[in-house]
């Protein structure tokens, strides 16, 4: 009964999705709606995996310099794997949850100096956070509520003195003095001193013109007058003039007119008070978020000093009983059943065992993803169905509650080790996106839904240098043919420190490339610039296709004719040519592809002259898709030799015989 009731200030999880993690959430409120259902107003708290990568580096490094101060016992892998899922991160970000979503309670601390980490992975259902997130400006700052404990911020106390024994500290330096009770003055003469001086705080109030305006009666004047500020006044003016009522009487009233003593509640103006409660209601008692947001013109002490003195004025016991009587209309507890409704991810199959690797959809000798188990009696679906992946009964309960697997795997970012890792390595960076379980589609409209803001990657020397010394470790080759990679920047500069010290004394070969002048590349740009030729229109195309008389040869883009065509002999792809009775590819009429502005990838059109189509007949097909394949290159074409005129006698034009016709 105790474990199902859930009140003010409980830390719980919360469900939002079947397959998701819980939500971690802290009740502020529970309200009741108009049509009978319970909402909690909740504080949200986030998981490393609802931040971006940038502020986890911010976490990690924060973490680092905790264990560094707090002096923690060396952590495994898996356990530092594990304690990334036990933090959280606080936010002031307020959302309202439907009561019927919460799905147990559990524990959220904040971490102290003092607390041993190993320590949460111990027990269950335990998270803690040291930093507060922002949602709205995607900051991750320190909680300044932080409770400071340890040898920078407690005294150490000296050893009692032994009796006899006398203090040999020099008692100015440690503290000043303020007050004597040993003086020479009775209680009566004191006691007519600080009427006295609140009489001179009256006066001098009503002097003052801004006094007057804040304070227009008598009676308000007299009440700011016999505050706390002016009594300390009048003390300390006896404490500086030894006790001595005359002295201290012309102090109070020097010739410029009497001092006049304010504290924050006079200084303070009504609207700043009311923004001073409002700013409260938000934030609470957080300080320095009501200076920066609220009163960015007061100083942080005059802020707490106002708060402490706001705390006696009537104004305060009112807010304080509305808000009780607002507490007690409110609901205080609510009720809820335990949730015993079946997952969805199960997977079970009818009429067979709870347990069995043979579910519908799934193959068989499959394991749990994260702690490799072949037997449990219930199995979940997780990650994408393509996948395939399931979780056990208890890596299921520890994924909703903790955001994460109890082992690194490849889906998480981490290689996965044995036989495992071979069918996954060759897959692509789109199937690495897709298959991971937090890239979904709902996810990923988040993610786009942002505003990007414009960075530049700027590298600093110690980075090019590194690339350059350890060129070998860092291969630039590979990592250029696969951007998506990761690389062991910190290993990689590590290496280079070792090395830089020899590698500065072999200089760096450097070619000195020499740089042509302005006008020669000019002249060189305009000789290579082509000739815009105008294309001879060939024949009008029939509208009928099949009275075409002649076959037509498709046209590549740039105006080419096919290499079968471009002898005057048909040779198919084998290379043999054609016997009668054969068609050619050629042969048939394959309408005229034409070429839109849109898709043209440049407005530079090169026509080939004539030369150009008797030196393309020269070349094999080899060296034309060695020419195709790197157009950087020179085509080396070998031209036959001219053929060789035969010596032909030569007949005479006229004769002097006679010609002969016979019949």
């Amino acid at each position: 009964m105790a474990a199902n009731m859930y009140r003010v200030g409980d830390y719980v999880y919360f469900e939002n999705s079947s397959s998701n993690p819980y939500l971690i959430r802290r009740i502020e409120e529970l309200n009741k709606t108009a049509n009978g259902n319970v909402e909690a107003k909740v504080v949200c708290l986030f998981r490393r995996r609802d931040i971006s990568g940038n502020l986890n580096t911010l976490a990690d490094s924060n973490a680092r310099e905790f264990e560094e101060e707090s002096k923690q016992p060396t952590l495994s892998e898996q356990q530092k794997h594990q304690l990334k899922h036990r933090e959280l991160f606080l936010s002031r970000q307020f959302e309202s949850l439907p009561a019927t979503h919460i799905r147990g309670k559990c524990n959220v601390t904040l971490l102290n100096e003092t607390d041993v980490l190993a320590s949460y992975l111990d027990k269950e259902d335990c998270f803690f956070y040291s930093l507060v997130f922002d949602p709205v400006q995607k900051t991750l700052l320190a909680d300044q509520g932080e409770i400071r404990v340890g040898s920078k911020y407690q005294a150490e106390i000296p050893d009692k003195l032994a009796e006899g024994e006398s203090d040999n500290r020099v008692q100015e330096k440690l503290e000043t003095k303020v007050w004597d009770p040993n003086n020479q003055l009775k209680d009566p003469q004191i006691d007519q001193f600080l009427v006295v001086a609140r009489a001179v705080g009256t006066f001098a109030r009503a002097l003052d013109c801004s006094s007057s305006i804040r304070q227009p009666s008598l009676h308000m004047s007299a009440a700011a007058a016999s505050r706390d500020i002016t009594l300390f006044h009048a003390m300390d003016t006896l404490q500086k003039n030894n006790y001595d009522l005359a002295k201290a009487m012309s102090t109070l009233v020097p010739q410029g007119g009497p001092v006049l003593c304010r504290d924050e509640m006079e200084e303070w103006s009504a609207s700043e008070a009311m923004l001073f409660e409002e700013a409260l209601e938000k934030y609470g008692k957080d300080f320095n978020d009501i200076r920066q947001d609220f009163l960015p013109w007061k100083s942080l002490a005059s802020v707490v000093q106002f708060y402490y003195m706001w705390k006696t004025t009537d104004r305060y016991i009112q807010q304080k009983r509305l808000k009780a009587a607002e507490a007690d209309s409110k609901l205080k507890q609510v009720y809820i059943p335990t949730y015993t409704k079946p997952n969805p991810n199960q997977i079970m199959v009818p009429g067979s065992k709870p347990g069995m690797n043979g579910a519908a959809g799934f193959q068989k000798g499959l394991s749990c993803e994260s702690c490799h188990t072949a037997q449990s009696p219930q199995w979940y679906a997780w990650g994408p169905p393509n996948m395939q992946c399931r979780l056990c009964a208890s890596c299921w309960i520890y994924w909703k509650k903790f955001g994460g697997l109890k082992t690194p795997t490849q889906l998480e970012g981490a290689a996965r080790a044995g036989s495992e890792a071979g069918p996954r390595s060759h897959m692509t960076r789109q199937e690495v996106q897709g298959m991971s379980p937090f890239t979904r589609n709902e996810g990923r409209a988040k993610l786009l839904a942002k505003n990007r803001q414009t960075f530049i990657l700027q590298t600093t020397k110690l980075t090019r240098i590194a690339r350059r010394v350890c060129e070998d470790i860092l291969q630039p080759r590979r990592a250029a043919r696969r951007p998506y990679a990761s690389i062991n920047a910190n290993a990689v500069k590590a290496e280079c420190m070792i090395r830089l010290p020899k590698a500065t004394k072999t200089p760096l070969k450097s070619k000195l490339v020499p740089r042509q002048s302005l006008a020669t590349i000019v002249k060189d740009l305009a000789l290579s610039a082509p000739l815009k030729l105008k294309a001879s229109r060939g024949p009008p195309t029939p509208i009928n296709r099949n009275q075409a008389s002649q076959p037509r040869v498709a046209q590549s883009l740039l105006g080419k004719r096919g290499f079968d065509s471009a002898t005057g002999v048909p040779y198919p792809a084998n290379g043999r040519p054609y016997t009668s009775g054969m068609r050619t590819t050629s042969q048939s009429v394959i309408k005229r592809q034409k070429v839109s502005q849109g898709e043209a990838p440049n407005p530079v059109v090169f026509v080939a002259t004539k030369d150009t189509r008797a030196l393309r007949k020269h070349l094999t097909q080899s060296e034309m898709r060695r020419a195709a394949r790197k157009p950087h290159l020179l085509v080396r074409i070998k031209l036959p030799l001219p053929p060789r005129s035969l010596a032909m006698p030569l007949l005479p034009s006229s004769t002097s015989e006679p010609i002969v016709l016979e019949d």
